[in-house]
């Protein structure tokens, strides 16, 4: 069985210690509406974090 994800949206936001916080309960309560959530430092500039919502 192969599984796609789909990348739905990216935005570049102020990086904050506290946003693993917010796409941890995201992707704890959404997983059942098939969309997952990441973060990631933006590597150009990492005072900036990169949020991407992604469909399962």
């Amino acid at each position: 069985m192969e599984s796609k994800i789909e990348v739905i949206s990216t935005v570049k936001v102020e990086y904050s210690s506290d946003l693993y916080k917010v796409v941890d309960t995201l992707n704890r309560n959404l997983k059942r509406e098939n969309l997952m959530f990441g973060l990631a430092l933006d590597e150009e500039n990492k005072d900036k974090a990169v949020f991407t919502i992604y469909r399962t």
